[in-house]
Order: C-alpha cells, then structure tokens, then sequence
C-alpha cells in the first residue's frame, strides 16, 4: 500500500494498492475521539477532561496502534534495500522515506548528539495543518493528544529495523511539531 499516485518511485511493486493521503488524514483526524470514547466506555466513567487515567488509557491506545502501523510500514518499505549499517542510517530512512510515505514530506531537521538521542523537527506537520488556531495555548494542548499515534509509528518502525527506544513528541508552536529518540541500549 502507498500512498503516492501511480508511477511514484517509492512504489516499484506492480501489485501494490494505493491510497489517496486524504484517507490518511481523516484516519488521523478520528483516532483521538475514537481512542478517548473508548477509554471512557472501558473504564465506565463520565469523561472528565482532568481524568489522568481516561487520558493515559487513550494516549496508550494511540501509541499502541501507531506502533503496530510503523511495523508495518518498516517491513513493507525497508524489505527492498540493503541493511542499514547504524542507527543513524535507519533514522535517515525513517526522516527522508518513511516520513514521506506518511505525510507527503521529509522531516525538516534532524539532530543528534551521536549518543543516542535524535531529535526530528516537522515545522509543518501534516497532521496540525488543518487544526484550528483561533485560541492558541487550547490548541496545542489539544494537538499534544495527536503526536501520541505518530510516536508509536516512529517506535514501532525503528523496532522493526532492529531499534528499540522511547519516543516523545511536543509541540510548542501550531504546525510544528518535534520528536525525541531516544535509543535503549538491552539489557544483559
């Protein structure tokens, strides 16, 4: 599955199904209220905005389905080149091709402290572009929820390709977003 139009050169398979970005979009735009009725359907509560477990439980659920999809998305798109041969290449896959895949663009800015740590900023993320603005500091509170499903997609890629980390996202100014990896070494 991709989604670029026909004839794309990240697509080389002739089988492969498209998908228009819009579909991308609306998927994204529904996980939040999606995970957060369900939380409140599962712990059968009222939902109260101040609720630290109904908002854990959703946040969980998002990072759990985005794992899953970064998975998917790292077998499918990283079967056809050679292996990586450090982090730091997988990390350059995941900005420049994964990241296109998703939403249409590469990552704005990578940096590293080559221990590590990688910080990936977006200055315009896909996801935030259509999000309204008219009351600021609600915004991005309300944003923060949609970086949940994202940083499960960047672990669960990065896991597939052989990575284990923890990943934090913020946003501090609409449409911008900025993701923390951090690499965690296994235990011995």
């Amino acid at each position: 599955m991709s989604f670029d139009t026909a004839g794309s050169p990240l697509t080389t398979d002739p089988n492969a199904h498209f998908l228009n970005a819009s579909c991308l979009d609306f998927l994204l735009i529904e996980l939040v209220p999606m995970a957060e009725r369900l939380a409140k359907e599962l712990s059968n509560q009222e939902y109260r905005p101040d609720d630290d477990e109904i908002k854990e439980t959703t946040f969980f659920r998002l990072e759990s389905l985005g794992y899953r999809v970064g998975q998917g998305l790292a077998e499918r798109f990283s079967r056809d080149r050679p292996r990586f041969t450090d982090n730091l290449d997988v990390i350059k896959f995941l900005c420049k091709d994964l990241w296109t895949v998703l939403f249409r663009k590469q990552i704005d800015n990578l940096k590293t402290n080559h221990r590590g740590v990688y910080v990936l900023t977006d200055t315009s993320f896909r996801p935030f572009a259509r999000m309204s603005m008219s009351v600021r500091s609600e915004a991005v509170s309300v944003a923060q929820a949609y970086l949940w499903f994202p940083c499960g997609v960047i672990r669960g890629a990065l896991s597939a390709l052989g990575i284990n980390t923890t990943v934090q996202a913020e946003t501090a100014e609409l449409p911008g977003a900025t993701f923390q990896i951090k690499t965690v070494q296994p235990k011995p």
